[in-house]
Parts: C-alpha cells; sequence; structure tokens
C-alpha cells in the first residue's frame, strides 16, 4: 500500500493568488480601454479587475509563511489549478458588464480564451463593449504563450525556481532551453511574443485596419487563438486580401517553434534550415494548400474579390488565399475563418476535419498533437518494419541527426493513445448529451485540439451558444486537457499521483 505525500499546498495558493494578481492586472489594463472608446462599462470593468486584484493579494498575504520549494506534484496542480482559477476570475468582465450574464456561458467564453480554442457562444460579437472584446482577446494572448511561462520569469522575485512548472505547462518533447536559466528562457520567449504582436498590430493597421481591430487580431493571431472583433471574422475583409496576407504569415511564425525565432534574431540559421519538424511542417503545409486550392478553384463557388484582375487570375488567387488561410488556421489552431469550408465540397469538408488533428509545431502557440509527435510516430512505425526483419538490430529512431530516447517515444505512442481515446470518448459523451453525429465529432476534436470552428452545428460560421450547459461545461474540459497536453490534468485524477512508494 503506498502512503498519501505531503503536498505543499501553500506555495500552491501563494502562486494562485499571484496569478490571480497578474490576472487583475490585466483587467484593469481593458478598463483603459474601456474608458479610450467611451464603451460604458469602464466602472465595472474596473470592479472586475479590482476583485481580482483582491483576491489574488489576500491568497498572497495568508500564505506569505511557505516553504519555498516545488516539486512535481505541485507543478501539476499549480499548472493545472492555475487555468482552472483564471477562467473563474475571467469571468468576472463577462458577468459585471452584463456582455455574457450566464455563468456557464461567461465559463466556456474565458476557458475558450485563456486555451485558445476560439470558440464563442457570442451570437453578435460587434454589438459587445470594446473593454469587454479587449479583455477576451487578451486571454487569448495570456494563455498562449502561457501564464505560468509568465509566471515562471517572476518566480525569482519569490525566492522560487521554475523548473518543475515550466515541465507542467510543457510536457511534450522538444524543450529545447535558449539559456540555461529556465527564469531567462521564459522571458526571451515574451519578448520575442510580444515583439511579434507589436509587428502585426503596426502591419495591420497600415494595410487598413483601425488600431482596436489590429491589436486584437495580433493578440489573437500570436496566440493562435481565433477571436475576432467581427461576426464575420477575418472574411470581414475579404476585399483586402492584404490584410489576410499579413494574417497567414503570423500564424505561420505562431505555429512555429518560438526556439528557431530566437536562433533567427541570433542569425543561427543553419539550425533553422536543419531543423526536422520546420521543414516537415512548411512542406505540409505547401502541400495541404496546393490541394485545397485545386479543389476550390475547379469545384468550389468563391467570391471573388480581387475584381481589378482579370477573372482567371482572380479566382485563382482567392483560391489559393482562401487554401493557405483555411490551412493554416486549421493546422495551427488558430480557428479565423475567411470562408466557410463546410460549404466547399464533401471532400474539403473531411479534409479540413483530418487537419485538426495536426497541430502546430513543439515549442509554439499552437494546440493539437504537434507535427514532432507526428514525425517520430511515423519514424517509429517505419523502423517497425525493419525491427521484423532484423529483430536482433539496434534500430533508434533519429530526430534532427539525434537518437531519441526510447522513454521519449513511448511517451509519445502513450500521448497519441490517450489523445484518440480522449477524442472517441468526448465525442461519444457530445452525442450523449444530444448532439448529431457530425456536430458531435467535430465538437470533440475541434475542443480537444483547441481549434475553435468544427462541423455541424459548430461550423466556421456558427457559433457554441446553442449547446446544452452540460455540453459547454464538457467543452470547457476538454479545452483544458488539450491545451495542457492530457498528462497535465489527467495525472492529477489517477490515485497514484497521490501516493508514493
Amino acid at each position: 500500500m503506498g502512503t498519501f505525500t505531503k503536498v505543499n499546498y501553500k506555495i500552491i495558493l501563494h502562486l494562485m493568488g499571484l496569478l490571480l494578481m497578474v490576472n487583475g492586472g490585466f483587467i484593469l489594463l481593458s478598463t483603459i480601454v474601456s474608458l479610450v472608446y467611451k464603451d460604458g462599462v469602464a466602472l465595472q470593468m474596473f470592479e472586475a479587475g479590482m476583485v481580482g486584484v483582491f483576491i489574488g493579494g489576500f491568497i498572497m498575504l495568508i500564505t506569505k509563511n511557505h516553504r519555498k520549494e516545488i516539486q512535481k506534484k505541485e507543478g501539476y496542480l499549480i499548472v493545472t489549478f492555475g487555468w482552472i482559477f483564471m477562467s473563474l476570475i475571467g469571468t468576472l468582465p463577462y458577468m459585471f458588464t452584463g456582455a455574457i450574464p450566464d455563468f456557464t456561458n461567461a465559463f466556456f467564453e474565458t476557458m475558450s480564451g485563456y486555451t485558445t480554442t476560439g470558440a464563442s457562444i457570442l451570437s453578435d460579437i460587434e454589438a459587445v463593449p470594446k473593454g469587454v472584446l479587449f479583455w477576451r482577446s487578451v486571454t487569448h494572448w495570456i494563455g498562449g504563450m502561457g501564464i505560468i511561462v509568465l509566471a515562471i520569469a517572476i518566480l525569482p522575485l519569490l525566492g522560487i525556481g521554475g523548473m518543475q512548472l515550466f515541465a507542467a505547462e510543457a510536457p511534450g518533447p522538444g524543450g529545447d532551453k535558449l539559456h540555461p536559466r529556465i527564469t531567462d528562457t521564459a522571458k526571451r520567449l515574451w519578448l520575442i511574443y510580444v515583439g511579434y504582436t507589436i509587428a502585426e498590430t503596426i502591419l495591420l493597421k497600415v494595410a487598413g485596419m483601425s488600431f482596436f481591430d489590429a491589436i486584437n487580431h495580433s493578440l489573437s493571431t500570436l496566440s493562435t487563438g481565433g477571436f475576432s472583433t467581427k461576426n464575420a471574422s477575418v472574411a470581414y475583409w475579404n476585399d483586402r486580401p492584404i490584410i489576410q496576407y499579413i494574417i497567414i504569415f503570423f500564424m505561420f511564425l505562431a505555429g512555429t517553434n518560438f526556439v528557431l525565432s530566437y536562433f533567427a534574431f541570433k542569425r543561427k540559421f543553419a539550425k533553422i534550415l536543419r531543423d526536422e519538424e520546420l521543414v516537415t511542417y512548411t512542406l505540409m503545409i505547401v502541400a495541404f494548400t496546393i490541394i485545397a486550392s485545386l479543389l476550390i478553384y475547379f469545384q468550389a463557388d468563391i467570391s471573388i474579390s480581387s475584381i481589378s484582375h482579370p477573372m482567371v487570375w482572380g479566382r485563382f488567387e482567392s483560391s489559393v488565399r482562401h487554401a493557405l488561410f483555411q490551412v493554416l488556421t486549421v493546422v495551427t489552431t488558430t480557428g479565423f475563418v475567411s470562408a466557410d469550408y463546410t460549404t466547399w465540397t464533401p471532400f474539403l469538408t473531411i479534409f479540413f476535419f483530418g487537419l485538426m488533428f495536426l497541430g502546430g509545431s513543439a515549442g509554439s502557440t499552437a494546440g493539437g498533437i504537434k507535427v514532432m509527435r507526428h514525425l517520430i510516430m511515423i519514424k517509429n512505425g517505419i523502423l517497425e518494419f525493419r525491427r521484423t526483419l532484423h529483430p536482433h538490430a539496434i534500430l533508434p529512431v533519429r530526430y534532427n541527426m539525434k537518437a531519441v530516447p526510447q522513454p521519449i517515444v513511448f511517451n509519445i505512442l502513450g500521448f497519441f493513445i490517450l489523445y484518440m481515446l480522449s477524442f472517441i470518448i468526448g465525442t461519444l459523451v457530445f452525442s450523449w448529451l444530444g448532439l448529431d453525429f457530425s456536430t458531435a465529432l467535430g465538437g470533440a476534436a475541434s475542443t480537444l485540439g483547441n481549434v475553435g470552428p468544427a462541423l455541424g452545428d459548430l461550423g466556421p460560421v456558427d457559433n457554441y451558444g446553442n449547446l446544452p450547459a452540460a455540453a459547454k461545461w464538457w467543452s470547457s474540459f476538454l479545452m483544458l486537457i488539450g491545451r495542457l497536453e492530457l498528462f497535465t490534468v489527467l495525472i492529477i485524477l489517477t490515485p497514484f499521483f497521490w501516493r508514493s512508494r
């Protein structure tokens, strides 16, 4: 029989308080937006922010005499409950302003924001006050690089090491570090993240977006979130292809490993070109775009926005742009919409459904299974054929010219099995709650992969508002485990997590 381990609850609560104070600070930042645009809800936003700051500060105060030590168990608990507590406080701006008065809907919208899923229950986004819309986009931005990565950048102020938190926040393979000290790594990642966000905002403003729309779409793009300020999402700017091309470029960047961006700024281009995941990710995007472009061009009914061009060129450009946009938005799990892919052809509907299971690169803000895992699984599968013929040969899986340790391969295989099992159970539960086959199938794939748009009644031009309340809570759970890559959340539900030998 195992014995129950002594968990350092004080440090967990102390960091919960820190996260809630940071959360409250971002709500107060959104209050400034309300004041600037005079949307009439500045007072309510201020009250919501102060509640977050007060609760966080109070928790930090009563747990100040804590043991400054984080083990793996504390790391998992801090990350999981950090996301839940942040989402609970994140509902306050919606509820205080009346933008989303129902708690279930407000929690769904907030969890969708922090997990960068981008699924929404709002039917008229443009009627929501600007301060609330900004807060909605900020939840994406915080969740994109990871609340915990932000927290570990300032953990030295508390005298705490953050490696366990970093491991729990990013449990997948590909843990390349930019700097030996984990907090310096977090700071460099955030610097790149902020830099990209500013650059996209400027470019979108120059391309014709209002400053408000530009900053919101930048926050959503770099986090691979997908919340828009328009009911039609990015399709609102179908008459301005340059805007969509800018978003395409930054979606591609957001779906790559941010470590490679750091190497690019350091001019270590050889390391970037040798990265197998980036090469595979790029080739996949190109191949899938060619397939989708041809099918859209010859079979789909699309509107041609480039009316100044000859008809053939205009149709070709629109086909390629919509194909590239939709391939990237699904593969990177961003979830922006430039067109309703479910109306193109039945093949393309299934095609984009399949892309929901890919995900971006490890070390990116994208959700999903991740390209690196697919690569290593495929390589291991091919090697199984050779092992069958040569049972005594030692044939390690190689990635980036290095042998992948066997435990990593087993971890990836285990993750894939658990992911597919979660998808099947997710679909079954949705069906049990009354969703039809395609809606249940798409909803499970989309929420687990943090994609956003799905199939059936949850397609690109629909929203999640009509789901039963129980289905919204189930969606929130799937979004959480998908964002934290399954193990981090599910491990704390197991009996042996709480016991030690």
